[in-house]
């Protein structure tokens, strides 16, 4: 008998944290919890990559070199309605305001707990959908809205059944499948 195999989709973060230490900690924690989570340290470049690329979730801290982190909300705002959730040492009560209002999910003051940074993020990772009408996996792409699937460019012809269940298997990722 044939054993259908199937690996885990495992969720991107962007962390936008210029304070070296902190970074490298939270990322480690992150990454042990089963994200794949890219760094960067300045805001220009956080922007960029929050811009050109499909993140579940981005971690931003306020006080960046190149652009401050609210600028970054700002013009990311605008593009996307990907989660963010502020991460700063700006503690006063106007800040967190400014944060939320400037469109933020969440407001976290530094020093933390990486437990409660980590349900936050679970928190908003269940609460949220992502941006796009159309989930790309590496090479795989669905488009929600034309029920259209394709491999590397090329158009794969699903059933109905095929197709949901692609998608039942995509809103999983959390759950550990056998790999091939």
């Amino acid at each position: 008998m044939n054993q259908v195999k199937f690996r885990i989709i495992k969720m991107k973060i962007l962390l936008i944290e210029d304070h070296e230490k902190t970074g490298s900690w939270v990322k480690k924690g992150l990454e042990e919890a089963g994200f794949i989570v890219d760094i960067t340290a300045d805001g220009r470049d956080g922007l960029y990559l929050a811009l050109e690329n499909n993140y579940r979730l981005v971690i931003l801290d306020i006080m960046l070199p190149g652009m401050d982190g609210w600028e970054v909300l700002r013009i990311l705002r605008t593009a996307k309605m990907v989660p963010v959730i502020c991460l700063t040492a700006r503690d006063a009560v106007a800040d967190r305001v400014k944060g939320l209002e400037l469109g933020a999910n969440d407001y976290l003051v530094k020093p933390f707990s990486f437990s409660e940074l980590l349900a936050r993020v679970r928190n908003q990772l269940r609460t949220s959908q992502p941006d796009s009408k159309v989930i790309n996996i590496a090479d795989l792409s669905i488009d929600l809205t034309r029920h259209d699937v394709q491999r590397g460019g090329v158009k794969i012809s699903l059933t109905r059944q095929e197709y949901s269940l692609l998608l039942f298997l995509r809103c999983i990722p959390e759950r550990s499948c056998p790999e091939h």
